[in-house]
This record gives C-alpha cells, sequence and structure tokens, in this order.
C-alpha cells in the first residue's frame, strides 16, 4: 500500500483543525480586516498594544481570528472614532470584559471626555475668531494698495500678539 500526505495523521489532525476553525467562525486577518474597516497593519498594531489578545496560529503561523476579536476591533475602532485614546479605550476594554458594575466609571470616563471635547471647541472658536480679525486685516491693507504705496503687513508687523510675533515692518504678501 502506497501512503500519500494525505493519510499521514498529521494531515487527518490538521483537516480536524481546519473544520473546527472553520465551525466557530474563525478568520485570517485579511477577512477581519475587511469586516473591521481596519488595515492589517492596524490589527497587528492591536496586537502589541494588547488591545486585542494574541490570537491562536496554525500550524502555517496564519492567525486565527474568532468574531469576538472582530466585535472587540469594531469596538476599538468606534471608541477611536470617539476621540478616545487608547489608555482609555484599554481601560473601556477591561470594564467591558469583566462584567463588573462599570457604568459609574464608563460615566466618568465620558464626562472627561466631553469636558476635553467642549475645552477643544472653545480653544477653535477662539482660534477661529482670532484668524477672521487677521483676514479682515490683510485684506482692507490688500484693497489700500491700490491706492497708496505698498506698506507692511499689518499681521506680521502688529504688536498685539497676533501673526505669531514676527518682525515688524515686514511687507505684506
Amino acid at each position: 500500500m502506497l501512503l500519500t500526505l494525505d493519510y499521514c495523521p498529521e494531515c487527518i489532525l490538521m483537516d480536524m483543525v481546519h473544520a473546527i476553525v472553520q465551525a466557530a467562525g474563525a478568520m485570517q486577518i485579511g477577512e477581519v480586516a475587511k469586516l473591521t474597516a481596519l488595515t492589517v497593519d492596524a490589527i497587528r498594531f492591536y496586537e502589541r498594544r494588547a488591545l486585542l489578545p494574541k490570537p491562536p496560529r496554525t500550524a502555517g503561523r496564519f492567525r486565527i481570528y474568532t468574531n469576538q476579536d472582530v466585535a472587540r476591533l469594531s469596538f476599538i475602532r468606534q471608541m477611536q472614532g470617539l476621540g478616545f485614546s487608547l489608555r482609555e479605550i484599554s481601560q473601556l476594554l477591561d470594564l467591558r470584559e469583566h462584567h463588573r458594575e462599570a457604568c459609574h466609571e464608563v460615566r466618568d470616563l465620558l464626562q472627561m471626555k466631553l469636558e476635553k471635547v467642549k475645552s477643544k471647541i472653545r480653544e477653535l472658536e477662539q482660534l477661529e475668531r482670532e484668524l477672521a480679525v487677521d483676514l479682515r486685516k490683510c485684506k482692507r491693507e490688500l484693497q489700500g494698495r491700490n491706492r497708496h504705496a505698498p506698506k507692511s503687513c499689518p499681521i506680521l508687523g502688529s504688536s498685539d500678539g497676533a501673526g505669531n510675533g514676527k518682525k515688524k515692518g515686514t511687507p505684506c504678501c
């Protein structure tokens, strides 16, 4: 009788492992990347940062992921979209996994994040006002050039802090 690799014990075992993996909804990293709209590199990064447990590997060293991993990665992506840092996401994952009464802690994290967002909005609104004032100054100066000799840029030459403190008398535009 002639034996081939198809009949060796290791091959039969690998066929059984493959069948079990398929039944458990396991998938390779490329499929997970498509399902989560993440890159393969991002998934590997999350593994290195311990946001995603190291997945088991096949005999061929392919990572095998489950539907649970897909749900975890989707959660990570969603939290990053809300502006949470990886450290904060790690805290949320820890709370999520341990199923303890986490509402108070999650509420506190959300409250802190909301305050940071509100603060950033105020900073951006202030920046918007400053930029609008500077833009109006530039437009007035450029309109006046048609009637007068060129002057220095009102922004670069200003001493009120606008224009990043550049030297007075710098020609405009």
